[in-house]
């Protein structure tokens, strides 16, 4: 039974994923003989949501599907993760988000995005005050307009509501935006074209970490193999080393990682407590146990 008054509430994107199976992933102009392919729940929103639940959170989502099969597929498995989806909207005449992955034999990936329907939530409804009951953490993705998320985020801070930014997929973040986040977390990619620092290794993402750490009070740089950094504004910065797994895929690593750590923050566990679950669940999920 879905709760009325969630810990972790996500503005965020949905999307129908196609992932395919291929031996390596097309270059420029070239055909790969795929293995095989199955649709998935997705959209860095939705996954976020569904992660935060299973750890424990109770969660709210606002985003928005269009009038599709795709937007019923979205809507029953946001449902069946735990997530309330009161406040997703259906869209009359729009097509809901969808993706393709290409997932190729070291279990890393590549993906295109089509948005639809995620690029017409009205940030009107973030004025619905039953959004906020009882939200300590508010979790952004860039899958989304900048504009939403502004609105997302000041309407947060005007509640008392932490703001966490996944900054993915890497965009130029606005000065307003960039005020209202509390914890920014990144991938080394990411961190790379926010901070202006190369992270080819763990003391990388450390660099990147404290760089970052100067325009968000928490700043996470996620390393893949090489583990994850984290940085405090007013405090000690550590890292933990990534668990040792035999690599399935890394497709949804990352939204398990945010979904897991906004869950413990908002139930009140301290920050390094927090990343070490977050690690250790993304990486039960790279081996195919999540």
């Amino acid at each position: 039974m879905i709760q009325s008054a969630p810990g972790v509430v996500v503005v965020g994107s949905l999307h129908y994923d196609i992932m395919v199976a291929a031996p390596h992933r097309p270059a420029a102009g070239e055909t790969v003989q795929g293995d095989r392919w199955h649709p998935k729940f997705g959209g860095k929103g939705g996954n976020q949501a569904v992660a935060a639940a299973r750890a424990g959170a109770s969660v709210r989502m606002l985003g928005a599907v269009g009038d599709d099969a795709f937007g019923t597929f979205l809507r029953q498995n946001l449902r069946q993760g735990g997530v309330d989806d009161a406040h997703v909207v259906t869209l009359p005449g729009s097509g809901s988000g969808m993706s393709v992955a290409i997932s190729d034999l070291t279990g890393d990936y590549g993906a295109v995005i089509v948005s639809g329907a995620n690029l017409g939530i009205d940030a009107a409804r973030l004025q619905d005050e039953t959004f906020w009951h009882g939200a300590a953490m508010l979790v952004l993705q860039n899958e989304v307009s900048e504009t939403l998320n502004e609105a997302a985020a000041q309407a947060a801070h005007a509640r008392g509501t932490r703001v966490c930014l996944n900054a993915a997929p890497y965009r130029k973040l606005s000065t307003t935006l960039e005020g209202a986040v509390d914890l920014l977390i990144v991938n080394a990619l990411e961190a790379e074209a926010l901070a202006g620092v190369p992270v080819r290794d763990i003391s990388d993402a450390e660099i990147a970490a404290r760089t970052l750490s100067a325009r968000f009070p928490v700043a996470v740089v996620t390393a893949g193999g090489d583990g994850v950094a984290v940085a405090e504004r007013h405090g000690e910065g550590f890292h933990l080393s990534a668990e040792p797994i035999r690599v399935v895929s890394t497709h949804g690593a990352g939204d398990v990682f945010v979904g897991t750590l906004t869950a413990a923050l908002a139930a009140g566990s301290p920050l390094e407590e927090a990343v070490r679950a977050a690690n250790r669940r993304a990486a039960r999920h790279v081996a195919g146990l999540g």
